[in-house]
């Protein structure tokens, strides 16, 4: 799943600099799936004392696991977003996005959904072929 990328955003990128809303634009619109479950965590997120929230739904579709998997697998990507709403991205499996103010980035919460030992506790049988 790669990115639709307009011929005149490819020209603009081709002499120079993206800006980042330029760049989050084509994002959002060229992987509607992953920028809805993305939102959709952080407006969570938005509403919770400890600005913490995960996704834990599986993709209906392996297209759409795709959007999610090429969100977070690239830097750029996963960098503008981070960028673009203020937040840090967490991702575990094929499609457990988390979402994590900056400002929690020393705490408990964070450091376990990162860790080998989050990962390894977050694995099922019938995550296996995910």
């Amino acid at each position: 799943m790669s990115l639709d990328v307009s011929p005149a955003l490819l020209e603009k990128a081709e002499r120079g600099e993206v800006s980042d809303a330029e760049f989050v634009a084509c994002v959002r619109e060229s992987l509607p799936y992953a920028w809805e479950v993305i939102t959709g965590v952080i407006a969570e997120a938005d509403g919770t004392p400890e600005g913490f929230a995960d996704n834990e739904t599986p993709p209906p579709s392996e297209a759409a696991r795709g959007q999610l998997l090429r969100a977070l697998a690239s830097d750029a990507i996963r960098g503008g977003l981070e960028r673009h709403f203020g937040v840090t991205l967490a991702f575990q499996n094929c499609h457990r996005v988390a979402v994590f103010r900056t400002s929690e980035l020393d705490g408990d919460r964070y450091r376990a959904f990162v860790s080998v030992r989050g990962q390894l506790l977050n694995q099922s049988p019938e995550l296996r072929d995910c």
